[in-house]
Protein backbone atom coordinates (compact mmCIF):
# COMPACT_ATOMS: atom_id res chain seq x y z
CA UNK A 1 0.00 0.00 0.00
CA UNK A 2 1.74 3.24 -0.63
CA UNK A 3 2.47 6.12 1.47
CA UNK A 4 0.92 9.45 1.98
CA UNK A 5 3.31 11.09 -0.45
CA UNK A 6 3.28 8.81 -2.87
CA UNK A 7 3.64 10.43 -6.20
CA UNK A 8 5.72 13.26 -4.96
CA UNK A 9 9.51 13.51 -6.11
CA UNK A 10 11.76 14.98 -4.16
CA UNK A 11 15.28 16.45 -5.20
CA UNK A 12 17.78 16.23 -1.92
CA UNK A 13 21.06 18.21 -2.01
CA UNK A 14 21.66 17.90 1.68
CA UNK A 15 24.46 16.38 3.97
CA UNK A 16 25.47 15.58 7.42
CA UNK A 17 22.09 14.71 9.41
CA UNK A 18 19.36 17.61 9.45
CA UNK A 19 18.57 17.66 5.55
CA UNK A 20 19.51 13.80 5.09
CA UNK A 21 16.89 13.20 8.16
CA UNK A 22 14.02 15.54 7.14
CA UNK A 23 14.50 13.87 3.30
CA UNK A 24 14.62 10.42 4.62
CA UNK A 25 11.25 10.99 6.61
CA UNK A 26 9.63 12.71 3.15
CA UNK A 27 10.93 8.90 1.71
CA UNK A 28 9.32 7.45 4.94
CA UNK A 29 5.95 8.35 3.73
CA UNK A 30 6.29 7.40 0.19
CA UNK A 31 7.87 10.09 -1.52
CA UNK A 32 10.96 9.75 -4.29
CA UNK A 33 13.74 11.24 -3.23
CA UNK A 34 16.82 11.94 -5.26
CA UNK A 35 19.38 12.46 -3.59
CA UNK A 36 22.46 14.73 -5.06
CA UNK A 37 25.84 14.01 -3.96
CA UNK A 38 29.76 15.55 -4.45
CA UNK A 39 31.78 12.90 -5.82
CA UNK A 40 33.41 12.60 -2.12
CA UNK A 41 30.12 12.14 -0.87
CA UNK A 42 27.92 12.99 1.81
CA UNK A 43 30.19 13.78 4.83
CA UNK A 44 28.11 11.30 6.89
CA UNK A 45 29.63 8.51 4.86
CA UNK A 46 33.02 8.81 6.47
CA UNK A 47 31.34 8.33 10.07
CA UNK A 48 30.24 5.53 11.87
CA UNK A 49 30.72 1.70 12.83
CA UNK A 50 31.12 0.23 9.09
CA UNK A 51 31.43 -3.12 7.44
CA UNK A 52 34.46 -3.48 4.64
CA UNK A 53 32.07 -1.60 2.10
CA UNK A 54 33.61 1.64 1.34
CA UNK A 55 31.91 5.14 2.24
CA UNK A 56 28.61 2.64 3.92
CA UNK A 57 29.00 3.29 7.64
CA UNK A 58 26.16 3.83 10.79
CA UNK A 59 25.59 7.30 10.51
CA UNK A 60 24.91 7.48 6.53
CA UNK A 61 22.60 4.78 6.71
CA UNK A 62 20.73 5.63 9.68
CA UNK A 63 19.72 8.87 7.63
CA UNK A 64 19.64 7.56 4.36
CA UNK A 65 16.96 4.49 3.33
CA UNK A 66 14.27 4.88 0.86
CA UNK A 67 16.21 7.27 -2.04
CA UNK A 68 18.46 7.17 -4.64
CA UNK A 69 21.69 8.03 -4.88
CA UNK A 70 23.41 10.70 -7.87
CA UNK A 71 26.62 12.29 -7.61
CA UNK A 72 27.17 15.77 -9.65
CA UNK A 73 30.25 17.59 -9.25
CA UNK A 74 28.47 21.08 -8.65
CA UNK A 75 32.16 22.64 -9.77
CA UNK A 76 31.36 22.08 -13.22
CA UNK A 77 28.48 23.90 -15.07
CA UNK A 78 27.09 20.82 -16.74
CA UNK A 79 26.58 19.54 -13.32
CA UNK A 80 24.77 22.27 -12.26
CA UNK A 81 22.51 22.39 -15.66
CA UNK A 82 21.88 18.58 -14.72
CA UNK A 83 20.18 19.67 -11.18
CA UNK A 84 18.23 22.31 -13.49
CA UNK A 85 16.92 19.90 -15.75
CA UNK A 86 16.02 17.56 -12.98
CA UNK A 87 14.38 20.27 -11.34
CA UNK A 88 12.03 20.37 -13.86
CA UNK A 89 10.34 16.72 -13.11
CA UNK A 90 9.98 17.47 -8.96
CA UNK A 91 7.81 18.27 -6.74
CA UNK A 92 10.09 19.57 -3.73
CA UNK A 93 13.56 20.83 -3.66
CA UNK A 94 15.68 20.60 -0.38
CA UNK A 95 19.28 21.77 0.82
CA UNK A 96 21.43 22.72 3.49
CA UNK A 97 24.03 25.30 1.90
CA UNK A 98 24.34 28.81 2.97
CA UNK A 99 21.91 31.22 0.97
CA UNK A 100 24.80 32.72 -0.28
CA UNK A 101 26.53 29.18 -1.96
CA UNK A 102 23.33 28.75 -3.39
CA UNK A 103 23.42 32.30 -5.01
CA UNK A 104 26.69 31.60 -6.79
CA UNK A 105 25.55 27.91 -7.71
CA UNK A 106 23.19 29.44 -10.01
CA UNK A 107 20.55 27.27 -8.28
CA UNK A 108 18.84 29.93 -5.59
CA UNK A 109 14.48 29.74 -5.84
CA UNK A 110 14.79 32.47 -8.81
CA UNK A 111 16.48 30.08 -10.66
CA UNK A 112 14.63 26.89 -9.67
CA UNK A 113 11.26 28.76 -9.96
CA UNK A 114 12.10 29.91 -13.64
CA UNK A 115 12.16 25.89 -14.70
CA UNK A 116 9.53 24.56 -13.02
CA UNK A 117 6.93 27.85 -11.24
CA UNK A 118 5.21 24.89 -9.18
CA UNK A 119 8.43 23.72 -7.32
CA UNK A 120 8.71 24.07 -3.50
CA UNK A 121 11.77 25.33 -2.78
CA UNK A 122 12.81 24.39 0.78
CA UNK A 123 16.29 25.97 2.51
CA UNK A 124 17.56 25.16 5.28
CA UNK A 125 20.06 27.86 6.99
CA UNK A 126 21.49 28.32 10.01
CA UNK A 127 20.13 31.63 10.82
CA UNK A 128 17.37 33.65 8.76
CA UNK A 129 18.67 35.14 5.53
CA UNK A 130 17.29 38.79 6.79
CA UNK A 131 19.00 38.99 9.75
CA UNK A 132 22.65 40.02 10.58
CA UNK A 133 24.02 36.51 10.84
CA UNK A 134 22.32 35.62 7.88
CA UNK A 135 25.48 34.70 6.60
CA UNK A 136 26.75 32.32 8.94
CA UNK A 137 27.75 29.16 9.38
CA UNK A 138 25.93 26.74 11.56
CA UNK A 139 26.24 23.72 13.69
CA UNK A 140 24.21 21.62 16.05
CA UNK A 141 26.75 22.59 18.82
CA UNK A 142 26.64 26.42 17.73
CA UNK A 143 23.06 26.39 17.68
CA UNK A 144 22.55 24.85 21.21
CA UNK A 145 25.06 27.72 22.32
CA UNK A 146 23.07 30.66 20.32
CA UNK A 147 19.37 29.26 21.60
CA UNK A 148 20.29 29.93 25.13
CA UNK A 149 19.62 25.41 24.91
CA UNK A 150 23.10 24.76 26.59
CA UNK A 151 22.77 27.84 29.04
CA UNK A 152 19.71 26.05 30.34
CA UNK A 153 22.25 23.35 31.65
CA UNK A 154 24.29 25.85 33.41
CA UNK A 155 21.77 25.97 36.36
CA UNK A 156 21.58 22.19 36.56
CA UNK A 157 25.73 21.67 36.27
CA UNK A 158 27.17 24.64 36.97
CA UNK A 159 28.16 25.12 33.92
CA UNK A 160 27.09 25.43 30.01
CA UNK A 161 26.58 22.06 28.09
CA UNK A 162 25.22 20.32 25.09
CA UNK A 163 22.68 17.76 25.05
CA UNK A 164 24.70 14.59 23.96
CA UNK A 165 22.75 14.71 21.09
CA UNK A 166 22.24 16.35 17.57
CA UNK A 167 18.77 18.29 19.06
CA UNK A 168 18.98 21.46 16.97
CA UNK A 169 19.45 19.46 13.58
CA UNK A 170 16.42 16.79 14.34
CA UNK A 171 14.27 19.23 15.80
CA UNK A 172 14.70 21.26 12.42
CA UNK A 173 14.34 18.76 10.56
CA UNK A 174 10.85 18.05 11.47
CA UNK A 175 10.47 21.47 11.12
CA UNK A 176 11.18 21.47 7.02
CA UNK A 177 9.26 18.17 7.30
CA UNK A 178 6.16 20.16 8.68
CA UNK A 179 7.12 23.11 5.98
CA UNK A 180 7.39 21.17 2.87
CA UNK A 181 4.03 19.16 3.71
CA UNK A 182 2.17 22.53 4.39
CA UNK A 183 3.55 24.11 1.33
CA UNK A 184 2.05 20.85 -0.35
CA UNK A 185 -1.31 21.11 0.70
CA UNK A 186 -0.97 24.96 -0.54
CA UNK A 187 -0.36 23.96 -3.85
CA UNK A 188 -2.73 21.26 -4.03
CA UNK A 189 -5.50 24.19 -3.52
CA UNK A 190 -3.63 26.58 -5.42
CA UNK A 191 -1.65 25.40 -7.93
CA UNK A 192 1.66 27.73 -6.30
CA UNK A 193 4.64 26.89 -5.47
CA UNK A 194 6.80 28.57 -3.11
CA UNK A 195 10.31 29.34 -1.24
CA UNK A 196 10.34 28.16 2.51
CA UNK A 197 13.21 29.33 4.72
CA UNK A 198 13.57 27.09 7.71
CA UNK A 199 16.36 28.29 9.71
CA UNK A 200 18.00 26.47 12.98
CA UNK A 201 18.44 28.95 15.46
CA UNK A 202 15.01 30.37 15.07
CA UNK A 203 13.48 27.02 14.88
CA UNK A 204 15.22 26.42 18.24
CA UNK A 205 14.38 29.62 19.86
CA UNK A 206 10.68 29.07 19.43
CA UNK A 207 11.51 25.35 20.77
CA UNK A 208 13.10 26.45 24.17
CA UNK A 209 11.28 28.70 24.82
CA UNK A 210 7.88 27.32 24.69
CA UNK A 211 7.76 26.80 28.20
CA UNK A 212 10.89 28.92 28.81
CA UNK A 213 9.81 31.89 27.81
CA UNK A 214 7.99 32.53 31.34
CA UNK A 215 8.09 35.68 33.25
CA UNK A 216 9.33 37.33 29.66
CA UNK A 217 6.23 36.22 28.11
CA UNK A 218 4.67 40.02 29.62
CA UNK A 219 5.99 43.17 28.49
CA UNK A 220 7.24 44.83 30.76
CA UNK A 221 8.37 41.20 32.45
CA UNK A 222 7.19 39.98 34.99
CA UNK A 223 10.18 37.90 35.88
CA UNK A 224 13.02 36.13 34.32
CA UNK A 225 12.68 33.52 31.37
CA UNK A 226 13.22 29.78 33.02
CA UNK A 227 11.00 27.64 34.21
CA UNK A 228 11.87 26.57 37.75
CA UNK A 229 10.60 23.29 37.87
CA UNK A 230 12.56 21.72 35.15
CA UNK A 231 15.64 23.72 35.98
CA UNK A 232 16.24 22.07 39.01
CA UNK A 233 19.36 20.55 39.96
CA UNK A 234 17.51 17.94 41.95
CA UNK A 235 15.25 16.70 38.52
CA UNK A 236 16.40 13.73 37.14
CA UNK A 237 15.82 9.67 37.14
CA UNK A 238 16.27 7.84 40.45
CA UNK A 239 18.41 5.40 41.71
CA UNK A 240 16.15 2.55 42.49
CA UNK A 241 17.82 -0.95 44.62
CA UNK A 242 18.82 -2.11 41.45
CA UNK A 243 18.64 0.43 38.79
CA UNK A 244 16.63 3.98 37.88
CA UNK A 245 13.33 4.52 37.44
CA UNK A 246 11.67 7.50 36.04
CA UNK A 247 8.10 8.33 37.86
CA UNK A 248 6.63 12.14 38.20
CA UNK A 249 3.62 12.43 40.63
CA UNK A 250 3.00 15.49 39.23
CA UNK A 251 -0.61 16.40 39.72
CA UNK A 252 -2.34 16.33 43.55
CA UNK A 253 -4.31 13.24 42.47
CA UNK A 254 -0.90 11.19 41.62
CA UNK A 255 0.78 12.95 44.60
CA UNK A 256 -1.50 11.66 46.91
CA UNK A 257 -1.45 8.12 45.28
CA UNK A 258 2.34 8.17 45.26
CA UNK A 259 2.19 8.49 48.92
CA UNK A 260 -0.07 6.11 49.69
CA UNK A 261 1.70 3.02 47.56
CA UNK A 262 4.90 4.22 48.28
CA UNK A 263 4.10 4.58 52.19
CA UNK A 264 5.21 7.87 52.93
CA UNK A 265 2.02 9.14 54.53
CA UNK A 266 4.44 11.70 56.16
CA UNK A 267 4.63 13.48 52.76
CA UNK A 268 0.77 13.94 52.85
CA UNK A 269 1.28 15.83 56.28
CA UNK A 270 3.63 18.32 55.07
CA UNK A 271 2.50 21.76 53.74
CA UNK A 272 5.22 22.34 51.15
CA UNK A 273 3.78 18.78 49.17
CA UNK A 274 0.05 20.20 50.26
CA UNK A 275 -0.62 20.61 46.09
CA UNK A 276 0.75 21.24 42.85
CA UNK A 277 1.61 24.77 43.08
CA UNK A 278 3.03 24.08 46.49
CA UNK A 279 5.29 21.29 45.13
CA UNK A 280 6.24 23.61 42.60
CA UNK A 281 7.12 26.19 44.69
CA UNK A 282 9.42 23.92 46.68
CA UNK A 283 10.13 21.66 43.68
CA UNK A 284 14.26 20.53 45.31
CA UNK A 285 12.41 19.49 48.48
CA UNK A 286 9.97 17.40 46.29
CA UNK A 287 12.36 16.14 43.98
CA UNK A 288 14.83 14.77 47.19
CA UNK A 289 11.72 13.30 48.76
CA UNK A 290 11.02 11.19 45.92
CA UNK A 291 14.46 10.88 45.54
CA UNK A 292 14.76 8.92 48.99
CA UNK A 293 12.02 6.83 48.54
CA UNK A 294 12.90 5.07 45.45
CA UNK A 295 16.03 3.06 46.77
CA UNK A 296 13.88 1.37 49.09
CA UNK A 297 12.72 -1.20 46.09
CA UNK A 298 14.04 -2.41 42.70
CA UNK A 299 12.94 -0.94 39.48
CA UNK A 300 10.70 -3.86 38.42
CA UNK A 301 9.08 -4.01 42.16
CA UNK A 302 8.29 -0.16 41.94
CA UNK A 303 7.03 -0.72 38.13
CA UNK A 304 4.20 -3.36 39.57
CA UNK A 305 3.30 -0.95 42.39
CA UNK A 306 2.27 1.73 40.27
CA UNK A 307 2.31 0.30 36.56
CA UNK A 308 -1.31 0.57 36.60
CA UNK A 309 -2.01 3.76 37.93
CA UNK A 310 -1.87 7.14 36.20
CA UNK A 311 1.04 7.92 37.78
CA UNK A 312 3.93 8.13 34.81
CA UNK A 313 6.07 5.24 35.64
CA UNK A 314 8.89 3.89 33.27
CA UNK A 315 12.26 1.78 33.70
CA UNK A 316 15.23 4.60 32.26
CA UNK A 317 17.00 1.96 28.87
CA UNK A 318 20.28 2.72 27.83
CA UNK A 319 20.18 3.33 24.18
CA UNK A 320 21.54 -0.80 23.92
CA UNK A 321 18.36 -1.90 25.96
CA UNK A 322 15.96 -0.28 23.40
CA UNK A 323 16.94 -3.08 21.00
CA UNK A 324 14.98 -5.12 23.42
CA UNK A 325 12.55 -2.97 25.09
CA UNK A 326 9.02 -5.17 25.03
CA UNK A 327 7.22 -2.14 23.92
CA UNK A 328 9.03 -1.46 20.91
CA UNK A 329 9.32 -5.36 20.39
CA UNK A 330 5.98 -5.74 20.13
CA UNK A 331 4.75 -3.12 17.87
CA UNK A 332 7.46 -4.08 16.00
CA UNK A 333 9.26 -1.34 15.63
CA UNK A 334 12.32 -1.86 14.74
CA UNK A 335 12.81 -3.44 11.32
CA UNK A 336 15.31 -5.69 9.72
CA UNK A 337 16.17 -5.44 5.60
CA UNK A 338 18.35 -6.85 3.90
CA UNK A 339 21.23 -4.30 2.18
CA UNK A 340 23.18 -5.85 -1.06
CA UNK A 341 26.05 -4.82 0.22
CA UNK A 342 25.78 -4.64 3.91
CA UNK A 343 23.69 -7.54 4.96
CA UNK A 344 21.04 -7.22 7.48
CA UNK A 345 20.87 -3.91 8.83
CA UNK A 346 18.62 -2.35 11.95
CA UNK A 347 16.15 1.01 11.28
CA UNK A 348 13.90 2.53 13.57
CA UNK A 349 10.06 2.43 12.36
CA UNK A 350 8.54 5.89 10.78
CA UNK A 351 6.90 6.62 14.71
CA UNK A 352 3.44 7.71 12.92
CA UNK A 353 0.87 4.92 12.01
CA UNK A 354 -1.59 5.87 9.25
CA UNK A 355 -4.91 3.69 8.96
CA UNK A 356 -4.69 3.78 4.91
CA UNK A 357 -1.65 5.19 3.86
CA UNK A 358 1.59 3.64 5.99
CA UNK A 359 5.03 4.68 6.19
CA UNK A 360 7.23 2.13 5.25
CA UNK A 361 10.88 1.04 3.91
CA UNK A 362 10.64 0.91 0.05
CA UNK A 363 14.45 1.49 -1.10
CA UNK A 364 18.21 0.45 0.70
CA UNK A 365 20.36 3.00 1.50
CA UNK A 366 22.14 3.56 -1.72
CA UNK A 367 25.57 3.45 -2.00
CA UNK A 368 27.64 6.33 -3.87
CA UNK A 369 26.13 7.24 -6.79
CA UNK A 370 24.21 4.18 -7.34
CA UNK A 371 21.49 5.57 -9.79
CA UNK A 372 23.47 8.34 -11.49
CA UNK A 373 23.02 7.38 -14.84
CA UNK A 374 19.25 6.57 -14.53
CA UNK A 375 18.14 8.94 -12.63
CA UNK A 376 20.13 11.31 -15.52
CA UNK A 377 18.18 9.62 -17.54
CA UNK A 378 14.94 10.61 -16.85
CA UNK A 379 16.01 14.43 -16.39
CA UNK A 380 16.12 14.26 -20.24
CA UNK A 381 19.79 13.88 -20.98
CA UNK A 382 20.90 11.94 -23.65
CA UNK A 383 23.27 9.56 -23.80
CA UNK A 384 26.20 11.06 -25.33
CA UNK A 385 25.71 14.27 -22.61
CA UNK A 386 26.11 11.71 -20.02
CA UNK A 387 28.70 9.56 -21.06
CA UNK A 388 30.71 12.82 -21.43
CA UNK A 389 29.73 14.02 -18.28
CA UNK A 390 31.47 10.63 -16.92
CA UNK A 391 34.06 10.88 -18.56
CA UNK A 392 35.38 14.88 -17.22
CA UNK A 393 34.48 13.16 -13.80
CA UNK A 394 30.65 15.39 -13.08
CA UNK A 395 29.27 11.87 -12.38
CA UNK A 396 29.97 8.92 -10.83
CA UNK A 397 28.34 5.68 -11.51
CA UNK A 398 28.37 3.28 -8.72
Amino acid sequence: MPGPLDGVRVLELTAVVLGPWACQMLGDMGAEVIKVEAPYGDSNRKLGAHSATKNMPALYLTCNRNKRSIVLDLKKKSAVMAVLELAKTVDVFVHNNRPQAMDKLGLNYAALKQVNPRIIYCGTYGFAKAGPYGDKGAMDDSIQGASGLAMLNNAVLGEPRFLPTIVCDKTTAMAAVQGVLAALFHRERTGQGQELEVPMFETMVSWVMAEHLWGQTFDPAMGSAGYGRLLSKERKAYPTKDGFIAILPYLDAHWDLFCKLAERPDLLADPRFANLAARVAHIDDTYREIARTMPAKTTAEWLEIFGTTSIPTIRVNTPDELIDDPHLVATGFWKTIDHPTEGKLRSPAFPINFSETPAGIQRHQPRLGEHSVEILKEGGLDQATIDAMLAEGTTVQA
